[in-house]
């Protein structure tokens, strides 16, 4: 997710909630953390925490159906996966789910469970909060809307949408900029920093502010001209829920969520998402909580294209543009993110790309990343990659999240990976390609 900026980019969003409320369980429910400390939960707390979101924060419920997509178990488990980081070391699935403290992990091939496990206390009905994962639900309702015919097309000016951001730095930005995170529209996501913009939008949550968040975006400045740069902006998926509210008619985006995927695809139990505030928008941000079967489930909306029962769901093109961006969005190509016409003077090379709210891999090659491999580029507490190049995983996208969600799509295998943890600080650089590594090796384990 990025050596330097993306740390920044991603702790700000757990950050975003640090005392957004001050909701607690009661005394015979779980022992939860408090808002306030998310981003620094103790590890006696942090999972149970992650299971409970709904008890420490404003949510709404996405309703599931009474029917439930079925998900069969494989005659073939995967058993074994083995990933060689160096000469001396052999690491396997419990290995890789103890290092990485995984509550969940699960791999479906070719529409059967091949592979799921639990841990750090939790089970099959326990629902995990997805961080930024939900950055990519939030693009998929935006699509699923256009093939309804809500909003006309991705090239679609925001004001034509909300007229209140007329005359703001968002006047002259498309949709489809949101979605590629290049609104050329200022923006500090450091959390370390006070006076960032991602700090004054917990402000926002923290005063419970209807339309605070959005009142916010309008007020600030145009730095580079719409679709010109990459620049990974929390507020900004914020703004894409906004738009997507402004047709739904009065219905929720939770509702909408659930009458075209959630009841409509079976997913086997409710969901929740964090609001902006009582009874407020549900935040585009981040903070969706589902089982871990449920994700899967999802995860096969977009392997199949986004169609359930036949039925498409999305544009024909939009799964194609989230796996390769657009070619007049060459600031989110893969390998282009953190450029020095991206990321200035903190520019390295990291291989994912960005595109419609997803982190796609490149589809050739990544041994210009041969660094994956170098351990002065990882430091003293390093893990590498069995594979540098992660040659199974080319063509493939991710949803990403902070203390290492993971939603990855395979489509050349047919297989969806699931990974949920509580990593001890939100981004790990290291862990990211580890987990990478992993998937990458199961990839390999089920060709055999």
């Amino acid at each position: 997710m990025g050596h330097l900026v993306r740390n920044f980019s991603l702790v700000a969003l757990a950050c975003l909630f640090l005392t957004a409320c001050e909701k607690s369980s009661d005394d015979h429910g779980p022992k939860l953390g408090k808002a306030k400390d998310l981003l620094w939960l103790s590890p006696d707390v942090q999972p149970e925490t992650f299971r409970n979101i709904d008890k420490l924060f404003e949510t709404r419920s996405i309703k599931c159906g009474e029917q439930v997509y079925p998900l069969p178990y494989s005659d073939s488990m995967l058993t074994s996966v083995t990933y060689t980081p160096d000469a001396e070391h052999a690491y396997t699935i419990g290995d890789f789910m103890a290092r990485n403290k995984v509550a969940g992990l699960l791999i479906i091939k070719d529409g059967k469970i091949v592979l799921e496990r639990y841990g750090l206390g939790s089970t099959e009905h326990s629902k995990w909060v997805g961080f930024s994962t939900t950055k990519s639900v939030v693009s998929t309702l935006i699509g699923i809307a256009i093939q309804d015919g809500k909003i006309t097309s991705v090239n679609d000016q925001v004001v034509d949408y909300l007229p209140q951001l007329t005359g703001t730095a968002y006047d002259g930005v498309r949709i489809i900029d949101l979605l590629q995170m290049s609104s050329g529209v200022a923006w500090n996501e450091d959390y370390l920093d006070p006076n960032s913009d991602i700090l004054a939008i917990f402000d926002c949550i923290l005063n419970k502010e209807s339309g605070g968040i959005l009142n916010y975006m309008a007020g600030l400045e145009r730095v580079a001209a719409p679709g010109t740069q990459y620049v990974y902006k929390t507020g900004e998926t914020h703004v894409e829920a906004e738009v997507l509210k402004s047709v739904l008619q009065g219905e929720t985006i939770s509702d909408y969520f659930s009458r075209k995927i959630w009841a409509n695809m079976g997913m086997e139990a409710d969901a929740n998402w964090l609001l902006e505030s009582k009874n407020g928008t549900e935040f585009g941000g981040g903070l969706i909580s589902m089982t871990l079967r449920d994700y899967g489930r999802f995860g096969l909306f977009m392997l199949n294209n986004g169609r359930v029962n036949g039925t498409a769901l999305l544009p024909p093109d939009w799964v194609a543009n989230v796996t390769t961006p657009p070619a007049d969005a060459p600031q989110c190509a893969c390998g282009a993110l953190y450029s020095p016409a991206n990321a200035g003077e903190e520019a390295y090379a990291y291989p994912l790309g960005y595109s419609y709210n997803w982190w796609p891999f490149p589809s050739d090659t990544m041994g210009s990343w041969s660094h994956l491999n170098d351990p002065t580029w990882w430091g003293s507490d390093a893990i590498w990659v069995s594979d540098p190049y992660l040659t199974n995983l080319l063509g493939t996208y991710t949803a990403q999240g902070i203390f290492g969600q993971f939603i990855h799509i395979n489509p050349k295998e047919n297989m969806v990976t699931i990974v949920l943890s509580a990593w001890e600080t939100p981004w790990i650089d290291p862990k990211e390609f580890e987990t990478y590594s992993f998937i990458d090796a199961a990839v390999y384990a089920l060709k055999r």
